[in-house]
């Protein structure tokens, strides 16, 4: 047992019409006595497939203790539904990033001799390849900083590094050392058409997904080291308006409260049409 996110159902909310069933192969939801039930900890990968096709909006995500996920067990359920369920949780695991539930759905197949699509097998050991891949090399840009307005189409982007997934950042990267950073949510860059000239000229970058990321503890340790070991002078979240993007103010909020140093924390909240909510500075 342990804390992970796993999915919940409001029974109030839920109508019992199934329609989240056929979205996860991995058999962790039935309809019992006219609702849907999570049967097992076991079969839930917590990634959420089932949220968006549920009309009553009674599916969430929470963190909370739970048996691990086991992909085995989910893997013997799967490969009974037939080829295309089979590519279907492949896919899935591949889109969100769960390279270690990937390789073991891989090595099951491969024991009962399923062919298996090579865009699936370039992925397997990926991590064991990390410090050889050119995406992920760190470099810093050296930028010419410049007062003049342009227009919006000739706007340079004001991006000083590389890479910006804050589980790839290393905090010790130059880039980091004594710098402004702004930790940002994914999709905040894409609301806010002025993100590269009003936040993130002369700063360091971090992106992260609250939702959708995996292995969060990291990201806390993460943020920690960058106020400890990079020594940065101020951490900015910036995060959309939805509920679930408050996770992100949430992790460096506790990295902070455990670092030994104090910087000041603020926070930016854009709204979905790329409106700016709220600046406000947070209290640790």
């Amino acid at each position: 047992m342990g804390k992970r996110k796993i999915i919940t159902i409001d029974e109030e909310k839920c109508n019992g019409c199934g329609l989240c069933i056929p979205n996860c192969p991995e058999g962790a939801l039935q309809i019992i006595d006219g609702k849907a039930r999570l049967i097992s900890d076991l079969f839930c990968d917590g990634l959420g497939a089932c949220l968006g096709t549920c009309p009553q909006g009674a599916i969430e995500v929470e963190e909370r203790e739970a048996e691990s996920y086991n992909e085995r067990k989910v893997m013997e359920n799967i490969y009974k539904q037939g080829k295309n369920v089979i590519l279907a949780h492949l896919k899935h695991l591949k889109e969100h990033g769960e390279m270690k539930y990937l390789n073991e759905a891989i090595d099951f197949l491969k024991e009962k001799k399923f062919e298996i699509p090579e865009e699936f097998l370039v992925t397997k050991y990926m991590k064991k390849q990390h410090e050889g891949c050119p995406g992920i090399k760190e470099m810093e840009f050296q930028k010419e900083e410049k007062d003049e307005i342009l227009p919006s189409e000739k706007q340079p982007s004001a991006l000083r590094q590389w890479p910006i997934q804050l589980h790839l950042v290393s905090p010790l990267a130059p880039y980091f050392q004594g710098k402004d950073v702004v930790l940002a949510a994914d999709c905040v860059a894409y609301a806010l058409g002025d993100f590269h000239s009003r936040y993130l000229k002369g700063k360091a970058l971090a992106i992260a997904c609250p939702k959708l990321d995996t292995n969060m503890d990291v990201y806390v340790e993460k943020i920690k080291a960058l106020v400890d070991e990079a020594k940065i002078n101020t951490l900015t979240v910036m995060i959309m308006q939805v509920p679930c993007c408050r996770g992100l103010l949430a992790l460096a909020t506790q990295a902070l409260k455990s670092a030994k140093r104090k910087i000041p924390l603020k926070l930016i909240v854009v709204g979905i049409q790329g409106e700016i909510l709220s600046e406000e500075r947070v209290t640790i």
